[in-house]
């Protein structure tokens, strides 16, 4: 089962991360899938940073960048999966 969990704000060629507006809290580990018009991969997060700290968990409501294995773009969405 999939939960829509955040929304791409920008991303960062350069240094593989990505900027997301967090819907679902996200936490170390956690499987997500990242679906958008020509994207479509999962991943497990292994990175989260807020305000360039990194954290365990990033809470509803927050702006958090994730550090992702492959290309996106903006308004892709981050979708938890629930095993």
């Amino acid at each position: 089962m999939e939960i829509l969990a955040g929304k791409v704000r920008n991303y960062y060629r350069k240094i593989n991360v990505v900027s997301i507006e967090v819907l679902e809290s996200l936490k170390l580990g956690d499987h997500i899938h990242i679906k958008g018009h020509f994207t479509d991969f999962d991943q497990e997060i292994f990175s989260i940073e807020i305000s360039h700290t990194q954290v365990k968990e990033a809470a509803r409501g927050q702006i958090a960048g994730i550090k992702v294995v492959d290309f996106l773009r903006k308004n892709d969405f981050i979708y938890k999966v629930s095993r």
